[in-house]
């Protein structure tokens, strides 16, 4: 398979964690459990990276999964995925950013994606305004700005974000239905390396860890806190009217 190529300029994703986080099997299963309800027939996922995502995320009950990926080499693995069967049949490849989407979708979604993109609410607004009536808008990024560290700096973050930089998110076709941080235990994770590692990029063997005993435990313990803390942010809005 090769994927549809849409109208923006060639784009390189400066990162290379995304194969290491490929194998975080529990924390994709944790982030399902919290937007499974909210995934519709229809489903945009912008900055699809290698596709490991959906493939953690995709059901063939969906109609349609668009794969939209800017960086055609990744935007490429995608595709491998596809022509392998890792994927749903209903999942397909495009290359380019939202600006080149003109149809609309039951769910869109930016997973550890926005914090990528400087004007953030232009591309918030843009996604609201592909989005079916009583669609969802699923956001996930890195939480808290204290912890910004080289590793974000490295793979091309702009911020972090809090529940105060998501509520500037703003758009009046969109009412927002959930907004919660997770990952309660993996800030300690994330401090560590803020204050002492300094690392630029982890080791396999500490994302092994982080995903086999830290996801674990903060499934326990995020309800505990009532998701009120947690090195990861989840937004969702619906479409209204």
């Amino acid at each position: 398979m090769k994927p549809a190529s849409g109208e923006s300029e060639p784009f390189a994703y400066c990162g290379n964690e995304l194969e290491l986080f490929s194998r975080a099997e529990n924390w994709k299963s944790y982030l399902h459990s919290q937007i499974a309800p909210y995934l519709g027939p229809k489903v945009l996922e912008v900055g699809a990276g290698l596709g490991t995502t959906a493939r953690a995320l995709c059901r063939k009950s969906h109609e349609r999964w668009t794969l939209l990926e800017p960086d055609p080499a990744l935007a490429q693995q995608a595709a491998l995925l596809c022509d392998r069967g890792a994927l749903p049949a209903c999942c397909d490849v495009r290359i380019g950013t939202s600006e080149s989407i003109s149809e609309s979708f039951d769910t869109i979604l930016y997973i550890d994606v926005l914090e990528h993109i400087d004007d953030d609410l232009t591309e918030f607004r843009r996604a609201a305004g592909l989005l079916a009536p009583g669609g969802y808008l699923v956001v996930l990024c890195p939480a808290h700005q204290f912890l910004y560290s080289e590793f974000d700096r490295q793979i091309g973050h702009f911020r972090r974000h809090s529940r105060r930089t998501y509520r500037r998110l703003i758009d009046d076709r969109l009412r927002c239905v959930r907004l919660r941080y997770l990952d309660s235990v993996g800030v300690l994770a994330s401090l560590a390396n803020r204050m002492l590692l300094r690392q630029s990029t982890p080791t396999a063997r500490q994302i092994a860890f982080w995903d086999t005993v830290l996801v674990r435990c903060s499934r326990f313990t995020d309800p505990l806190t009532g998701y009120q803390l947690g090195k990861s942010i989840l937004g969702i809005w619906q479409r209204v009217g």
